[in-house]
């Protein structure tokens, strides 16, 4: 097990940021509640978008809303999302910049670059990924599943009749999913070069990595084979894609 990816969580590193992060917990929480407390007006506005946007109602399909609650529910959904969010921001730059100083000298295998370079660079790295995610999310997945949940529908002979919340809900769950996944090679590349975790550890874990992406796929979209791999087929792809890049890097 001390070989495998999840003897990685009992590394003396891995406990080290781990540490670091516990530490850090009031910034993170400070950054949540701000995030939350902006995110709720904010909220509103998406919602008002989504219901004024084309494309996010097929055709067909009719919105109602069943409680006097839902509006403001969603908002405090959104607002969560949001703060998340930023949350998860902040610490992949908190150990970007502060990295170095979070190990312990007689592991640290961090590259000298820690600092305001490297955390400019992973911020703009997370932006990249993180607009990548949107435009993934907004071209083809949530389209994708929108459509064949209507025809779902319709082929069943059932009434088209989404609830606000469940649609809203959705689709911002959808956007804030291909988001967090899409910053699976910052965060796995800061754990590499940190030595919390291996490049050998992933691929003899693959199997069970690959299971995960796909449970998460079964969690967010209907359980067939083709929503499941517009979900967590992305999720794999930028996996393997960032343990090439790291192999070229390192030759």
């Amino acid at each position: 097990m001390g070989e495998g990816l999840l003897g990685a969580f009992e590394s003396p590193i891995f406990q080290s940021i781990t540490s670091h992060i516990d530490r850090r917990r009031r910034l993170y929480l400070g950054v949540f509640t701000i995030g939350f407390v902006a995110g709720y007006p904010i909220g509103g506005e998406v919602i008002e978008w989504l219901l004024e946007s084309e494309g996010y109602v097929p055709d067909g399909v009719e919105v109602i809303i069943l409680q006097p609650l839902e509006v403001i529910l969603l908002q405090l959904r959104i607002a969560a999302q949001i703060a998340f969010g930023m949350m998860v921001a902040t610490a992949v730059l908190d150990l970007a910049w502060f990295g170095r100083s979070a190990l312990p000298d007689s592991t640290n295998r961090v590259s000298p670059g820690v600092g305001t370079s490297r955390a400019v660079m992973a911020l703009a790295m997370m932006l990249a990924l993180g607009g990548l995610g949107l435009a993934y999310a907004h071209n083809v997945l949530i389209p994708f599943l929108l459509e064949y949940l209507a025809e779902d529908s319709s082929d069943s002979g059932l009434l088209n009749t989404w609830q606000l919340q469940s649609w809203v809900g959705f689709v911002t769950g959808l956007y804030f999913s291909s988001i967090i996944v899409f910053q699976v090679p910052i965060v796995t590349i800061l754990l590499l070069r940190s030595g919390a975790i291996s490049r050998s550890s992933i691929v003899e874990n693959r199997g069970l990595i690959w299971f995960a992406a796909l449970f998460i796929g079964a969690l967010i979209s209907p359980p067939d084979p083709i929503s499941l791999f517009l979900v967590g087929g992305p999720l794999l792809a930028l996996l393997e894609l960032t343990i090439f890049y790291d192999i070229m890097v390192q030759k």
